[in-house]
């Protein structure tokens, strides 16, 4: 399938729920929950696209000519890219029924897979919505993250226990989801978690720990403490809390005091290999990016995945040429401007 037609076929699936506008900004969509829009005036999302939007990239061509290397090691394995679907859940709810969560997790985690990446899977009130893509990431040798929501303590540590038996490489607990109000509604309230409740969790598995939702440097410096291996720098898509700074505007500040301690993932507003580059130039290691792999399953399954993560990769690759980086490392804040 051609990227245009997977879009095409993603816009007849899921219009009830999202246009697949040409770039996905929260404007159209703006407060559209259950469904893809950002939370109240849905100034989070929008703030976090037209922020990536603002970096511009400079050009630099005078430079040794050398291979080009977009690989990342994370978890003690070599990644193809360094981006990753994020987790989205209860699918049917906020794009359509056309798929369930673990046809969605399917297409994400298998198509992450074929183009040497990986995905994060998601968790809901239902046990389905966490068990189900569990499930995918143990067909497919642990190649995922299951994300799991901040419930009670008990209920993580017996989540993460399942996560173990099915060979996951890592887990992560999207924190930020103490926000979900709507989960409360549906039965099922999550809370906040203090330094000691996250230091519980971790020291209940070997596996690595990622937290996401991470938004200021006291946050980044509470989850070192408690041990987590990595954060996500994320505003939960602008679906918490409206009014947020965007992503990356706290990005820099918090890569300056944990960089080196701990990995850095960030997503909110990334849909290119450029924007990847813009992430990589102000601190972080890694992206997470969420809606667009949706719209990839939707219209093209695990083909639409592995393309769009693909095309992610060698507009980074050709971003990397433009600007005289041979490796990731080499990427840093000289080659932008804000």
């Amino acid at each position: 399938m051609e990227y245009n037609e997977i879009l095409n076929k993603a816009r007849e699936m899921i219009k009830d729920k999202c246009r697949v506008c040409k770039d996905c900004n929260g404007v159209v969509c703006r407060g559209e929950i259950p469904g893809v829009g950002g939370k109240g005036s849905g100034s989070s999302f929008i703030r976090n696209r037209e922020k990536v939007n603002e970096i511009k990239i400079n050009l630099d061509t005078i430079v040794p000519e050398d291979k080009i290397d977009t690989t990342i090691e994370l978890f003690g394995r070599k990644f193809s890219y360094p981006v990753f679907a994020a987790p989205i859940a209860a699918v049917g709810m906020n794009y359509s029924t056309a798929m369930d969560d673990y046809q969605y997790s399917k297409a994400i985690v298998e198509g992450c897979k074929k183009a040497g990446t990986f995905g994060f899977t998601g968790d809901g009130v239902k046990d389905e919505f966490f068990d189900d893509p569990l499930k995918v990431i143990g067909e497919n040798e642990g190649m995922g993250i299951p994300t799991i929501k901040p419930w009670k303590n008990e209920e993580i540590i017996n989540k993460i226990k399942k996560a173990e038996e099915q060979g996951a490489m890592a887990v992560a607990l999207d924190v930020d989801a103490a926000g979900l109000v709507l989960l409360a509604m549906l039965g099922k309230p999550v809370s906040t978690k203090s330094v000691e409740d996250l230091k519980e969790i971790i020291s209940s598995t070997k596996l690595p720990v990622i937290l996401k939702g991470i938004m200021t440097v006291e946050g980044a410096t509470k989850a070192l403490e408690a041990g987590a291996y990595g954060i996500v720098i994320s505003n939960h898509g602008g679906r918490v809390l409206d009014h947020t700074f965007a992503t990356v505007e706290v990005l820099p500040q918090i890569a300056k005091i944990i960089k080196g301690k701990m990995k850095i993932f960030v997503d909110g507003g990334f849909r290119s290999g450029v924007d990847l580059f813009k992430a990589i130039a102000l601190g972080a290691d890694a992206v997470l990016i969420g809606r667009p792999y949706a719209t990839m399953a939707y219209g093209g399954g695990i083909e639409g995945v592995e393309k769009y993560t693909q095309k992610l990769g060698q507009e980074l690759l050709e971003t990397m040429i433009m600007t005289g980086c041979h490796k990731l490392k080499d990427i840093s804040n000289k080659h932008i401007t804000i």
